[in-house]
């Protein structure tokens, strides 16, 4: 997790236009906090590493840039763990659910949709996978005829959902979603849709744990 107190904006990303690489989000780290969750994390056993050079890539600042545009809240980001395991994500949250009562905000920042091929072509028709996989994952977050045993076991499983592989061909864009869970399922497992519109033709949904 970033350490640094003004971490440097890392451009990620490639192909876009030369704006894109032109974006600034001079918001101070927090390197106490850094300290806090890190023991937080090796406590839970989960291995972590505070790094002093690592910036905000564009799945911190972008976000940001849009919430918070005037950069003055500290910020840190956190990476996913290497293995991609759904269920160590979701212990990767619940080891950090008590930063909730610090009245720090957490965001699990991905996408419910990411099968780039498909964004950037017009000649697949991917309507049918992506409200598919949408459904699915409102349905398993949202409804409260769910129990959070069942609920916890279907994000765990998430590759058996409909199309989910076409949707996620890699789940870096997913598994955020998985930490916000699991800082959440100490209190209410159930989250609300916040946002579900369309984002360069494809459905895509938000969701809030309160």
């Amino acid at each position: 997790m970033t350490s640094n107190s003004h971490p440097e904006i890392i451009y990620d990303y490639y192909g876009f236009p030369a704006e894109a690489y032109t974006i600034q989000y001079a918001a101070p780290g927090n390197p106490g906090l850094a300290k806090e969750i890190h023991a937080l994390l090796m406590a839970s056993g989960i291995p972590a590493r505070l790094d002093e050079q690592r910036g905000f890539d564009h799945g911190s600042f972008v976000p940001l840039k849009l919430m918070f545009p005037q950069a003055r809240i500290p910020c840190i980001q956190l990476s996913l763990l290497k293995n991609l395991d759904p269920r160590k994500h979701i212990a990767l949250g619940e080891a950090i659910a008590s930063l909730r009562e610090k009245n720090i905000l957490i965001i699990g920042s991905g996408m419910s949709f990411h099968n780039l091929k498909t964004f950037f072509s017009n000649n697949i028709d991917s309507s049918k996978e992506n409200e598919g996989f949408d459904h699915w994952l409102i349905e398993t977050c949202t409804d409260p005829a769910i129990s959070s045993e069942v609920r916890e076991q279907r994000l765990i499983e998430w590759e058996k959902a409909p199309f989910a592989r076409f949707c996620h061909p890699r789940e870096e864009h997913l598994l955020p979603l998985h930490v916000c869970y699991g800082i959440a399922c100490a209190g209410s497992s159930m989250a609300k849709v916040v946002f579900n519109e369309q984002i360069m033709g494809k459905k895509v949904t938000g969701l809030l744990w309160q």
